[in-house]
């Protein structure tokens, strides 16, 4: 039998569990929810239920700790801002941190956490250093000779928008109506374009205010989720240098609101919420 402690968290409703592999004597817990399948720990019926699990792992070089994420399906992601502000949230629990700072490796870089925590020392915002946006088809990667005029056609409905990299692919289109956007029928499609070779996460999005954009998301690996924080910074990013907002850009998700600042690199700031702490048995939920 294998138990081990999870914590979920959400940020803007973008949801994780969350497994601390810190201690030195829970390495075989380590090795026994990474062989495990995430899928079903992210089962909503039959697991703990999340749009992904997050794996946080000792550090080093300087780093505080080191995220691995895995998505619904149980694929390997590299990058999500939403999922390394609920990792700040259980490291900062564990002791780690100091002065409002954390850093973390990830599979697309390091990445520089500031957080707020209240009177309890519990994390409840965050704001992440998202690194630089890429629109170069090789990095992000798109196979196609400009990330840039991307159209698709599916069920009659044209879409047209960019491709920008967070460290993760992603596929912006501008849509006149968000709310009456086909993300669930179109998404499947566009997330599997055979133009995107490790699949992409798809930004349905249409600018609804000064400096504002309203945005839903089909994520790879996961399906549509209340929000995604690589793809808050992929629409602010693309929705800049189309010249449609500014350099400060607040991005509306059914999940709630994120702050986006666009620079040299990309800051991502949103709240944190702490659910639940859960002790799993990680042979039973394996076999379901």
């Amino acid at each position: 039998m294998t138990r081990v402690r999870l914590a979920k968290y959400h940020a803007t409703g973008n949801d994780f569990v969350v497994w601390s592999g810190l201690d030195p004597d829970a390495d075989a817990g380590v090795r026994g929810i990474l062989g495990a399948p995430a899928s079903a720990l992210c089962d909503r019926h039959r697991g703990v239920g999340a749009d992904g699990l997050i794996v946080v792992q000792p550090g080093g070089d300087g780093a505080d700790c080191r995220m691995v994420l895995f998505n619904a399906d149980g694929a390997v992601a590299e990058m999500s801002g939403n999922g390394i502000r609920c990792l700040a949230a259980e490291a900062v629990r564990a002791g780690l941190g100091a002065d409002g700072r954390l850093v973390v490796d990830t599979d697309s870089g390091r990445r520089e956490v500031t957080y707020q925590a209240d009177g309890t020392g519990a994390v409840v915002a965050a704001t992440v250093d998202m690194g630089p946006v890429t629109f170069e088809p090789a990095a992000i990667p798109v196979s196609a000779p400009t990330a840039f005029g991307v159209g698709a056609r599916y069920h009659g409905v044209e879409y047209e928008g960019d491709a920008a990299g967070m460290g993760n692919p992603h596929l912006v289109l501008f849509v006149d109506d968000v709310a009456g956007a086909r993300v669930t029928q179109h998404g499947p499609h566009l997330e599997h374009d055979e133009r995107f070779p490790k699949r992409t996460n798809v930004e349905f999005v249409m600018v609804t205010g000064a400096d504002r954009l309203t945005m839903r998301v089909w994520e790879r690996g996961v399906g549509e989720t209340l929000s995604c924080g690589t793809g808050a910074c992929a629409a602010a990013a693309v929705a800049h240098r189309r010249g449609l907002v500014g350099d400060h850009v607040v991005v509306d998700v059914p999940g709630g609101a994120l702050g986006v600042e666009l620079g040299a690199t990309i800051r991502l700031g949103g709240p944190v919420v702490h659910v639940f702490d859960v002790e799993v048995d990680l042979d039973i939920v394996g076999r379901v």
